[in-house]
């Protein structure tokens, strides 16, 4: 089954022939984003540009992130061949939500790292790839304060751990049901966003990442050194983020930076190491099976989300005392959800 991007619809289709250089991968798990979410709803309108004016017609099945196992090479393929444990971020191309997918060999790929299921792999790429070029874009270096908004996020709370992997000093700011969450990830300070007005702090930054693009360059300049940086996830309001990056001489000693992202096999093996290593682990909020993907998209665009939604495929039989809605990890949950079976 292939679900299909504009109605969150499942559809049929031939399993997909791995081309020239490419790898066909049985996906075991992938995630539901806010990418995702937002190119199935084209919003902003842009999205339409890439995907389709009326119909996702260019990209009909989503999903970037998963995990998997080998089940084919293309000719010209010589790092893989079928029965390896893969997993990946296949931006541009998307097609994760879906019980096969083929990918490059050249792309954001890697062997599965050693220790971790399926569903832990899975939701290691999107936020920390995102988190890292955030973090090098600022030049952060060991020793410099750093403050991270949003830190509950799939790129937050990936920047939290590689920011103190990195040796940096790091204030964390979220909401007030996940202050130990953050704190277990090893921020130094947690602010309540809630409570406390996180600009208002006396603390001078070397770099403020806007992990959930919520703020602004204008509300949070103050917080920053003389030569200090801020630099959010995304565009901003009226795109300000591009245009204050762009005039970065003009603005002074403190600017905007918006890096993009690096791709490849290299980014895939950084990853792996660090997942490997302990410096990194995706937090998890919820399980969904395939079939219901459509209550995962509606569960992420609550905006509630914290961390990373998984979803595991194949679509796995329900317990009998699990609710529809997934169990949760996080604040609101009822623990660890159980384990679940995989095919033999």
């Amino acid at each position: 089954m292939w679900p299909a991007g504009s109605g969150s619809r499942f559809r049929g289709g031939k399993k997909p022939v791995p081309g020239p250089g490419e790898l066909l991968v049985k996906v075991r798990a992938t995630t539901v984003n806010r990418t995702d979410c937002a190119m199935r709803a084209a919003k902003p309108f842009l999205w339409r540009f890439f995907t389709g004016l009326v119909r996702p017609a260019r990209m009909p099945v989503l999903g970037t992130e998963f995990a998997g196992e080998v089940v084919a090479v293309g000719t010209g393929v010589g790092s893989y061949k079928a029965g390896d444990e893969v997993f990946g971020y296949n931006d541009g191309r998307s097609g994760a939500h879906a019980q096969f997918l083929t990918v490059r060999e050249s792309g954001t790929l890697a062997a599965l790292p050693e220790g971790l299921t399926y569903e832990e792999a899975a939701p290691g790429t999107e936020g920390a790839h995102y988190a890292l070029s955030m973090i090098r874009g600022a030049g952060v270096r060991a020793g410099h304060d750093v403050l991270v908004y949003g830190a509950t996020g799939a790129i937050g709370s990936a920047a939290v751990q590689l920011l103190k992997h990195h040796g940096a000093w790091v204030t964390a700011v979220c909401g007030p049901h996940h202050l130990d969450l953050v704190r277990g990830l090893g921020a130094d300070k947690v602010v309540d966003h809630t409570s406390t007005d996180f600009t208002a702090d006396e603390r001078r930054y070397d770099a403020v990442l806007d992990a959930v693009g919520k703020s602004t360059f204008g509300r949070c300049r103050k917080l920053l050194k003389p030569r200090g940086v801020y630099v959010a996830a995304d565009v901003g309001p009226f795109w300000q983020n591009l245009l204050l990056a762009a005039a970065g001489p003009l603005l002074g000693g403190r600017r905007v930076k918006f890096p993009l992202p690096r791709h490849g096999a290299e980014m895939a093996r950084q990853l792996k190491e660090l997942l490997e290593s302990g410096a990194f682990r995706p937090v998890i909020d919820r399980h969904y099976p395939l079939d219901e993907i459509t209550d995962a998209h509606r569960y992420v665009e609550t905006g509630r989300k914290v961390g990373n939604v998984v979803i595991v495929v194949p679509p796995m039989p329900r317990r009998r005392d699990q609710p529809a809605e997934g169990r949760s990890r996080a604040q609101g949950g009822d623990g660890d959800p159980p384990a679940l079976p995989t095919e033999s």
